[in-house]
C-alpha cells in the first residue's frame, strides 16, 4: 500500500510542477568569456522591436527568454501593438525613464530613432541595434548577414521560378527599414546584371510589415500591372498575404514568389505550392545575440567585439566589419533558404 500511495503522489507531484522550458537556442559552445559578470551582477537589459504580436518577434522574444533563463539577468523585450515609428520611439524614451542598463533595438525607422538613441546614450546606457545598417547612435549593429547578398539569393530563387523573364513587384515594410530596403537594392541589382529578360514594376510596396496590407496593396498592383508574375518580398508577413492573394484569385504556377518568411507563417502555402521559397534566419539567436553584446560592452569588453569575434551561436561563428569606416557595423553569416522539401526541419 505504501508504494501504492507512493506512486500515486509522485504522479500528482510529476503533473502539478510546471513544464521545463527546452531550450530553442543551441548554446552549447556560447561564448562565456564574452559575457561573464564580476561577482554575479545582473543588468537590465530590454530590447525594443518594431512590432509586437508576429510569429517573427514572437521568436525572438523566446531567445531573449531563454537569455534570461541562462544567465540571471532581467532581460524583456517589449514593441507596439502596430509598426509605427512614433510608438516604437515613446517605448525607448520610457526605458530611458526607468534607468535600464542596455537597450537592444530593432527599429522600424533608423531616422526616427536616431535622435533617442543619441539621448540613452548620452545617459549612459548602451545601445545594440539590428536591421539597421546605416545607424550612428549605437554602441554595436549586429546584422545576420551581408545585406546585399541576402538580396541577391532571394531573386536567384525568384528568377528560377519565373523562367528568367517577366514583370516583378517588390514589398518592403517601410521605405526607412534600412535592411530590407538593402535587400531588395542586392536583388534588384542582380537582376539587372543577370536576368535582363526581367523587370521590376512600379515603386516598392510599403505594407507596414502587415500580411493584411501585403494583400491589399499586392492585389492592388496586380491590378495596375496585370502583366506580374512575381513577387519579391523584404518584410516576413509578405509570404502569408502573397501566398493568401495567389491562392484565393487562382495563381499557383502563374505567379511566383520569394522572400523572408518563417515556416509558421507560410508553410501552408509552401506546402500548396502557391509560393515557392522562402529566407530567414533565426530571430531567436538575434535576439540572444544582441543580448549577449550588451552585456559585454557593460562589462568593459568594447575591445574584444570586433572581426573575427565567435559568439558561439549559430550563424555568429566568426563575425566581419564589411565597412572600415563604420567599425560598428558587424556581420555574421546566418541565413537559411526553405521550400516544401524541406520545411519540415524547421519549427518555428
Amino acid at each position: 500500500m505504501k508504494i501504492l500511495l507512493t506512486s500515486a503522489a509522485l504522479a500528482l507531484t510529476a503533473l502539478a510542477a510546471p513544464a521545463v522550458a527546452q531550450d530553442i537556442v543551441d548554446v552549447s559552445k556560447v561564448n562565456q568569456d564574452l559575457i561573464a559578470t564580476a561577482d554575479g551582477k545582473e543588468y537590465s537589459i530590454a530590447t525594443v522591436v518594431k512590432v509586437d504580436g508576429i510569429a517573427w518577434f514572437d521568436r525572438m522574444r523566446d531567445g531573449i527568454d531563454q537569455f534570461k533563463g541562462d544567465t540571471g539577468h532581467d532581460v524583456w523585450m517589449v514593441g507596439p501593438s502596430q509598426a509605427d515609428a512614433a510608438a516604437q520611439v515613446q517605448l525607448i524614451e520610457n526605458l530611458i525613464a526607468q534607468g535600464v542598463d542596455a537597450i537592444c533595438v530593432v527599429p522600424f525607422s533608423v531616422e526616427a530613432v536616431e535622435p533617442v538613441l543619441k539621448k540613452a546614450r548620452d545617459r549612459g546606457i548602451v545601445v545594440i541595434t539590428h536591421e539597421a545598417s546605416n545607424i550612428q547612435n549605437t554602441d554595436f549593429d549586429l546584422e545576420a548577414f551581408d545585406n546585399l547578398a541576402y538580396g541577391a539569393n532571394l531573386m536567384k530563387e525568384l528568377a528560377k521560378s519565373m523562367g528568367e523573364k517577366g514583370q516583378y513587384v517588390a514589398t518592403v515594410g517601410s521605405l526607412t527599414s534600412k535592411s530590407q530596403m538593402e535587400w531588395i537594392d542586392g536583388a534588384v541589382a542582380y537582376q539587372k546584371e543577370n536576368y535582363p529578360e526581367m523587370s521590376l514594376v512600379g515603386d516598392r510596396l510599403e505594407t507596414a510589415d502587415d500580411a493584411a496590407i501585403d494583400y491589399t496593396k499586392l492585389k492592388e498592383a496586380m491590378t495596375t500591372y496585370p502583366d506580374i508574375t512575381g513577387i519579391l518580398g523584404a518584410p516576413m508577413p509578405t509570404s502569408a498575404g502573397a501566398g493568401r492573394l495567389i491562392a484565393e484569385s487562382g495563381l499557383k504556377d502563374k505567379v511566383f514568389f520569394a522572400g523572408t518568411g518563417l515556416p509558421s507563417v507560410a508553410g501552408e502555402y509552401l506546402q500548396n505550392g502557391d509560393i515557392q521559397y522562402i529566407q530567414f534566419w533565426d530571430p531567436a539567436v538575434a535576439g540572444y545575440a544582441m543580448n549577449m553584446l550588451a552585456v559585454a560592452v557593460l562589462e568593459g569588453r568594447k575591445d574584444e567585439i570586433k572581426p573575427g569575434l565567435n559568439l558561439g551561436l549559430t550563424g555568429y561563428e566568426d563575425l566581419t566589419a564589411p565597412d572600415e569606416a563604420n567599425p560598428h557595423l558587424l556581420y555574421g553569416a546566418g541565413w537559411v533558404g526553405v521550400t516544401k522539401d524541406n520545411m519540415a526541419d524547421y519549427d518555428f
